[in-house]
Formats: C-alpha cells, structure tokens, sequence
C-alpha cells in the first residue's frame, strides 16, 4: 500500500515537470549518473533538444518537495521513493524521460534497473564525467549562478567522489569536456531503435 505522504509527494513532482512530451508505444528510459559538476545536466538538455524526453532533474525536484533542502539520508530517501514512483507512473503512461541524479551507488541504479524490468522499457545508462579540474571550475562558477538548481561545491564532489560504484549493466560513458556528440547520437539511436 502506497502511503498518502508519498502520493501527495508524487502529485507535487508531477506538477513541477510541467508539459511532458507526447507519449510512446515503447517508452524510453534514460538514467544519466555522474558526480556533481560533471555536467549530467548539460547532457541532458543537449539529448532533448534531438529528442522528446521529459527531464527528471534530482536537484529541481528536491527543491520542489523541500523549501529549505538539508540533503539528510531522510530527506534523500523521501525524494528518491517519490522519483522512483513518478518514473514508473511516467512509463506506464508511455512517456520517454531522462532521470538526471548522481547515481553514484549501484543499489540505487538497481531499483530503476527494477523499474526498467518490470515495465519492460528500454533502459540506457550514461556515466557522465570530466576531469577534476574542469569540474571545480565548474563548480567555483556554479556558486555564483544563483540560477543553478544545484547546491553541491568542490567539497562535495570529493566526499562524493570515493563513494562512485563501478555500473554493472551496459552503459555509456561520456566526458563532457569534449566533444559530447557521438555519445549523444548512440543514446538517439537507441531510444529510437
């Protein structure tokens, strides 16, 4: 039984999509993992523009259930068991989307795995990364973008960092301090396939 705080949490992330994309015979589902400033985002946006997919971006949602997020185990858990929920209601009703979270740990990657198996939908994996460099100066610029959706700086990319877990399904990698286009083009092949 789905309890009624998760539901109500569901409702309010579904609202905070706005319009979603037409949906699909055979949905497809995109799970896009990286460490913050590795520019997941960015990959994201860039597939959309080739493809009609609905984002899923962890760190607007978490602000939509949370005025003032305090990124507890709690809170995390709280978010990530509404996410899951609304990625499968998505799929049910055959939309295609991106989910755009750190991933970072394979027991989280396997309950959309499990997701993925039980709808039956095609789910393609990205592991977005660049080097450390390009990454804190992404991050030292982020924090003067009061734009950005993310709070995460340097110091949480490295605490981050040691806790990344080796993906066990097939996947893509891609550096986004180079050119991201061929990555891009695999990922529309694949969806469309």
């Amino acid at each position: 039984m789905v309890c009624i705080e998760l539901v109500s949490d569901v409702e309010r992330l579904s609202e905070s999509l706005g319009e979603l994309p037409e949906p699909m015979i055979e949905p497809a589902f995109v799970a896009v993992s990286g460490l913050p400033g590795t520019g997941k985002s960015y990959f994201c946006r860039k597939l959309i523009e080739r493809i009609p997919l609905v984002i899923l971006e962890s760190d607007a949602l978490r602000k939509a259930l949370f005025l003032s997020p305090n990124y507890s185990l709690q809170e995390s858990a709280r978010l990530f068991r509404a996410c899951n929920l609304l990625i499968e209601r998505l799929l049910r009703k055959g939309i295609s989307l991106i989910l755009d979270a750190t991933n970072v740990a394979e027991r989280h990657r396997e309950r959309l795995y499990n997701i993925a198996d039980r709808l039956d939908v095609k789910l393609i994996l990205v592991r977005v990364e660049a080097p450390p460099q390009v990454v804190y100066e992404r991050l030292k610029a982020r924090l003067e973008n009061l734009e950005s959706k993310s709070d995460a700086d340097w110091t949480v990319y490295q605490r981050m960092k040691s806790t990344v877990q080796k993906i066990r399904r097939n996947y893509y990698t891609v550096d986004t301090s180079r050119d991201i286009t061929p990555v891009l083009e695999k990922v529309v092949r694949q969806v469309r396939r």
